[in-house]
């Protein structure tokens, strides 16, 4: 089955039997919240809609998007991402993972964001086994 691993490098610290993900983050600085939704395929994570609350400091609303509900929601064209990589600092706050609706922290499955290991990348893959190699476990959502 195809699903979603976590860890570096091509090492799988945490693995995930699922097909759909919300990757949520609140901006640093601005403190405004950012959601993009994937879909898991084999030849990689496809981003579908993405939304935010309000635009700051570095944080320009993408042209054609829309505001609804509250936020601006818009798309990307984009390849599948094979790995998604993310900057995860202490300093920075932790990613959320939502699945059917039910956010987490990544440290969840990774533990917290460490200063000696200030990023992570997401990728789809074949799930059932944890490979050797990090601080997660092969877990359901």
């Amino acid at each position: 089955m195809i699903g979603l691993c976590l860890g570096l490098a091509g090492v799988v610290w945490s693995e995930l039997a699922v097909s759909d993900f919300t990757l949520a983050w609140t901006h640093s600085i601005e403190k405004i919240r950012w959601e993009e939704d994937y879909h898991v395929m084999p030849a990689g994570l496809l981003l579908g809609e993405a939304r935010v609350k309000g635009s700051g400091a570095g944080m320009e609303i993408p042209d054609g998007a829309q505001l609804r509900d509250g936020s601006w929601h818009y798309r990307r064209p984009l390849p599948p991402l094979q790995p998604l990589r993310l900057g995860r600092t202490p300093q920075a706050g932790d990613y959320q993972l939502c699945i059917d609706t039910r956010c987490q922290a990544l440290s969840r499955w990774l533990g917290p964001p460490q200063a000696s290991q200030p990023q992570v990348e997401l990728w789809s893959c074949e799930v059932g086994r944890l490979r050797a190699g990090g601080p997660g476990t092969t877990d359901q959502p």
